[in-house]
């Protein structure tokens, strides 16, 4: 192995549980006009439409939550109530990070042997952000942000720093952006799942078959399936 790469968001810290809670406040902040069903199935409609403009992260969720909000009340919504979404969507730019449980001990082993890199996608200094306050920045050689986690994505990280595809491993809890593009390259992935997952990081089982990829439920069981020996 020459390269061990990890997704960011729900793979070292915690992220999507944020956007949830969110969500739900922009459900509780528009009751009066809309019913939640309604609300998030046009949400969702949002984001998706807009990826390709704004991209992903707390900026591209935040313009999504306004823009829904002014298509589901025909344009009724005030100034107030714009300012009001604005607000709580500004929690998501500086939200404690809450480190998964193991996370430090196994980078820190694992930064003795190996290069290591955090390769993600969103937006450029929401992530940098998160990564400076998380405090695990130290422990990579490398870090990648990319507007979209796909087989061309990965293959141009692979390039730039001249390792083959034999030699790389990509850890995350996204099947859709950490394992299956992977898997296409001819990669090594690990697949941690988190609690969460957002419905459109979610892959349909048929996607799934013939796919070699390895499961674990933590962190801590890397060191084990690495062969590495903890250093105490």
């Amino acid at each position: 192995m020459k390269l061990i790469a990890f997704d960011a968001d729900d793979t070292l810290w915690v992220n999507e549980p944020n956007y949830v809670d969110v969500k739900q406040e922009l459900c509780t902040l528009l009751s009066h006009h809309v019913d939640e069903e309604t609300l998030t199935n046009r949400f969702y409609d949002a984001q998706i439409r807009n990826l390709h403009i704004f991209g992903y992260g707390a900026k591209s969720f935040i313009l999504s939550m306004i823009e829904t909000a002014i298509e589901l009340t025909d344009g009724a919504i005030t100034g107030y109530e714009i300012q009001q979404i604005i607000d709580v969507g500004r929690r998501l730019i500086d939200f404690p990070i809450d480190v998964l449980d193991g996370i430090p001990e196994v980078l820190e082993t694992l930064s003795k042997d190996f290069d290591l890199m955090v390769l993600t996608k969103g937006d450029l200094f929401d992530q940098e952000s998160k990564i400076a306050r998380s405090g695990l920045g130290h422990y990579f050689k490398h870090v990648e942000i990319v507007s979209e986690k796909n087989e061309q994505a990965y293959q141009r990280v692979l390039q730039k720093y001249n390792v083959r595809p034999s030699d790389f491993i990509m850890i995350g809890n996204s099947l859709k952006s950490d394992i299956l593009p992977v898997v296409h390259i001819g990669a090594r992935a690990i697949h941690i799942p988190y609690a969460i997952t957002w419905v459109h990081e979610q892959v349909a089982d048929e996607h799934l078959v013939g796919k070699s990829f390895t499961t674990l439920e933590s962190a801590r069981e890397l060191l084990a399936i690495l062969k590495i020996k903890e250093i105490n």
